[in-house]
């Protein structure tokens, strides 16, 4: 229950330094905007202004995929265990450890590897629903579910 509370932990401090950083990003992107006026030379003007939106809008479905995290971290419930995996589930595995919740990478807690993965990444998908013992095919090599918490 704690390496679960801590997993979740980890994952939200993930998604809170991304959000830090986009917020930056647009910010800064918005600073630029600002300061390019209409009295710049013309097309290379226009040229800039034109980037710099580009940037906004990617920055800004950045931001949505944030919020979307936060939604999924909002979902799990640490207390909630099952025999089959789900949202929020540490699944050991022969290969590795994995924590359903967000696609945030390697994680350590208690001095060993987990991998945050989504439910909706192609390992997540293999894992949702399986059971202990179950054994998936994932690049070409057999996964054997060890245990599900």
């Amino acid at each position: 229950m704690e390496i679960k509370k801590e997993l979740l932990h980890k994952c939200k401090e993930f998604v809170d330094n991304r959000l830090k950083t986009v917020q930056e990003t647009i910010s800064s992107h918005q600073k630029a905007l600002q300061s390019e006026t209409k009295s710049s030379a013309g097309d290379k003007h226009e040229t800039g202004r034109a980037m710099l939106q580009l940037e906004m809008e990617k920055a800004s479905q950045q931001l949505s995929n944030i919020y979307q995290m936060k939604e999924t971290l909002a979902k799990i419930n640490v207390s909630k265990t099952s025999n089959i995996a789900h949202l929020g589930s540490i699944i050991e595995t022969n290969v590795a450890n994995y924590f359903l919740s967000i696609s945030a990478g390697q994680l350590v807690v208690a001095k060993k590897m987990y991998f945050a993965v989504s439910v909706s990444s192609p390992i997540g998908k293999l894992l949702l629903g399986k059971r202990e013992n179950a054994k998936i095919f994932f690049n070409q090599k057999a996964v054997v579910i060890n245990s599900i918490n």
